[in-house]
């Protein structure tokens, strides 16, 4: 039961391998590599849902003459402040998500990957790679190998 709890937190945005890791290893006194496992595997679930959810919606808006000049205005605005993502593309992605911050991680990362219009299997892998880079490192700090506060 515990192990569904890791998984599930990890596949909420804004908790995710951030609070699923140290739930799963300080709390729940899980193996570390199953705590990473399972936040990974929580932490990408999203990713297709998420993608088709954005795909879907945004079609039905840009109906809406207010809501499609709208999206315009949003799309050009995050592709021009988006530099990283922008120059890198799948690599300034897997950064983004790899870093474990609050405004990082696989939800904020999807969103931007279809932002800018790159392609779902890529932007899976990417989130994959990255999440687990970030699931390595939370787990880290909270066996206390590293701090991320100096």
């Amino acid at each position: 039961m515990n192990e569904l709890i890791v998984l599930g937190l990890a596949a909420v945005p804004v908790f995710e391998v951030r609070g699923a890791v140290p739930l799963g290893i300080a709390v729940y006194k899980i193996a570390p590599a199953t705590a990473i496992l399972l936040s990974v595997v929580g932490s990408v679930l999203p990713i297709f849902p998420l993608l088709w959810f954005l795909e879907n919606v945004t079609e039905h808006l840009r109906k809406v003459p207010a809501f499609n000049n709208f999206i315009e205005w949003l799309f050009a605005r995050t592709r021009s402040k988006s530099g990283l993502i922008k120059e890198m593309e799948l690599i300034g992605l897997t950064l983004f998500i790899a870093i474990p911050f609050p405004g990082t991680g696989v939800w904020t990362g999807t969103i931007a990957a279809y932002l800018f219009g790159l392609r779902w299997w890529p932007t899976f892998f990417a989130g994959l790679i990255g999440t687990t880079i970030a699931s390595v490192l939370v787990a880290a700090a909270t066996l206390g190998v590293i701090n991320f506060i100096l």
